[in-house]
Order: structure tokens, then C-alpha cells, then sequence
């Protein structure tokens, strides 16, 4: 896999897999070739979250594949810089994250948001947890923040959940 054109890679998997969706094949398992599977550990990607995104865009018209490809940077960055090109192999299962209703500093959702975000920066969301999901979606379009912003911003703040709250009170946007 080339670095300078990883992401191109990224797109053209993306669409010929949105081809296969919207002919009706719903089943990821066969998308993949041992090359695309290969790429995928390159960028810190599982089978699923790939297909989370090509899954919604092609029900729903978002996340964009422009925020795809953004989201797989900043998780790709991750990867090589923080982890030093090594996956994780913890994982995030879906009781651990905080619920729903939950809030911080007068914003439902921010708990659950911030916990996903991290396990998506390091690779370790089980594969019925989506990081930019519909849920994530309404939150960050609420505050008008990019995914990928918000991604970076939790980055930065490391484990302080103030540090957060601070830059989304900051960022967001209305």
C-alpha cells in the first residue's frame, strides 16, 4: 500500500463496495479481498466500520465519503504516531459505553460521544458500535463539529473529559 495514495485506495474500496450495497448485497463478510483486508490493518480499520459508513451513506446520504475518508485520517494518524503502526487489542463493547441520556457539562450525549471517539482513535470499537453514527451525527451537527474535528479535539485533550467540554463550548458552531 502506498502512503501517498492511501487515501484513493480508501475511495475506490469505498465505492465498489456502495456498488455491491446498493445492488443488494448487504453482507460485508464478502466484500473484501485479502488485499483489501491488508489495507484495512493499514489504516487501523476493521471490516465493519468500513461497512458502517458505506452502510448508512447508502440509507441514509451520510456520513459523506468526504468525512469517511477524513474520520480513516485521523484514525490512520493514530495509529502510526500513537501506536506506532501496532493495533490494539482491547475492545470497546457496547454496555461500557455511558448511556443515551447521559451528559456533561449540559450536553446529552458528550459522555457517550467522547467514549466511542476515543476506542475509534485507537481501534478498539466492538463492531456494533459505530463512531459517527446517527447518534453521533445529531450531536455534532447540533453544535455544528465536524466528525474529524472532534476526533482530533479528543485526541489533543488526551483523558481529560473538561478539556473537551471546553472545545466543543468553543468550537461549536450557531
Amino acid at each position: 500500500m502506498s502512503n501517498y495514495t492511501w487515501d484513493s485506495t480508501f475511495v475506490e474500496l469505498f465505492d465498489r463496495c456502495l456498488t455491491r450495497y446498493r445492488g443488494g448485497d448487504h453482507d460485508f463478510n464478502g466484500y473484501y479481498t485479502e488485499d483489501d483486508l491488508a489495507f484495512l490493518r493499514t489504516i487501523g480499520y476493521k471490516p465493519r466500520e468500513l461497512f458502517d459508513f458505506i452502510e448508512d451513506f447508502g440509507d441514509e446520504g451520510e456520513p459523506s465519503l468526504t468525512t469517511a475518508v477524513m474520520i480513516a485520517s485521523v484514525r490512520r494518524d493514530f495509529l502510526n504516531v500513537v501506536q506506532n503502526g501496532k493495533l490494539s487489542k482491547e475492545e470497546t463493547t457496547p454496555d461500557e459505553l455511558p448511556a443515551r441520556d447521559a451528559e456533561l457539562g449540559g450536553h446529552e450525549w458528550l459522555p457517550r460521544i467522547i467514549t466511542k471517539a476515543r476506542s475509534k482513535l485507537r481501534g478498539e470499537l466492538h463492531p456494533d458500535i459505530m463512531y459517527s453514527c446517527g447518534g453521533d451525527r445529531n450531536f455534532l451537527r447540533s453544535h455544528d463539529l465536524a466528525p474529524a474535528d472532534f476526533l482530533r479535539a479528543v485526541w489533543a485533550a488526551e483523558d481529560d473529559d473538561e478539556e473537551i467540554l471546553e472545545w466543543v463550548n468553543e468550537n461549536r458552531g450557531g
